[in-house]
């Protein structure tokens, strides 16, 4: 008589990542490629469009808020909702990455002002920034000493926030970290080379306002940078997510 088979180990569900966007078309770039990759699926909301946001992260791995043409100081009522939202993640410690909007409400969900600069300053294109002195390894690996931004608004540092990156210029709070598994950045390392075609044809205009890079310096830059930012985020959400895979 023939041994009974082992039953086959169930297969693991793959990680749920919580993805919410602002725009119809918007698209979680790099970032959504890379979760999976990783073997994450990924639950795509629209607040602004209706789509709800859990009560709970039961279901779910992390969270990603991501940017958008808004401000996080704008009254619309999915703003609002969003930013007291954040409290879920920060209340259960699921890892949570706010990517610039998204940074920005998480410090303000904090008590943070997120604020125009006073003389109209923008940050559009490749920018230096650099760790800070006591950023976690965890985020400071392979961090790029150049990454691309896109924004006209910042955030100071909430209480009881670390600083994790930091830039001399307008706008200094480049990166933190909040609890064990919020993070939240300025730059936008989910940029694709399609995207940023898009953008800086699309928002033309926002490469008038002052301290805004040229165009070409947006493209050229793409090429020499983009690599060391690759390599970094992708390094980062696996940490960040518990993705990587077992030694």
């Amino acid at each position: 008589m023939n041994a009974a088979r082992r039953p086959r180990p169930s297969r693991e569900p793959a990680p749920r990542i919580l993805i919410v966007l602002h725009q119809e078309h918007s698209t979680p770039g790099r970032v959504g490629r890379l979760l999976r990759a990783a073997g994450a699926e990924l639950d795509i909301r629209r607040p602004a469009l209706g789509d709800p946001l859990p009560d709970t992260m039961r279901d779910h791995a992390g969270a990603v808020i991501f940017g958008g043409p808004m401000s996080a100081n704008d009254s619309f009522d999915y703003i609002r909702a969003e930013i007291d939202w954040i409290a879920t993640p920060l209340k259960e410690e699921k890892p949570f990455l706010g990517i610039c909007l998204g940074a920005q409400m998480l410090a303000r969900q904090l008590g943070a002002p997120v604020w125009t600069h006073a003389q109209g300053r923008a940050e559009i294109g490749y920018y230096p920034l650099r760790a800070a002195p006591d950023a976690c390894p965890r985020f400071a690996a392979d961090l790029p000493g150049l990454v691309y931004q896109w924004h006209r608004e910042g955030f100071d540092l909430p209480a009881g926030a670390a600083l994790l990156a930091e830039a001399e210029g307008d706008f200094p709070v480049q990166a933190m970290r909040v609890g064990p598994a919020a993070y939240g950045v300025q730059f936008h390392p989910e940029v694709t080379y399609a995207m940023m075609c898009r953008w800086t044809t699309r928002a033309h205009q926002r490469l008038e306002l002052p301290g805004a890079r040229p165009q070409h310096e947006h493209l050229d830059g793409w090429r020499l940078h983009d690599a060391a930012v690759a390599r970094w985020i992708d390094g980062f959400l696996r940490r960040w997510a518990g993705l990587d895979p077992p030694p």
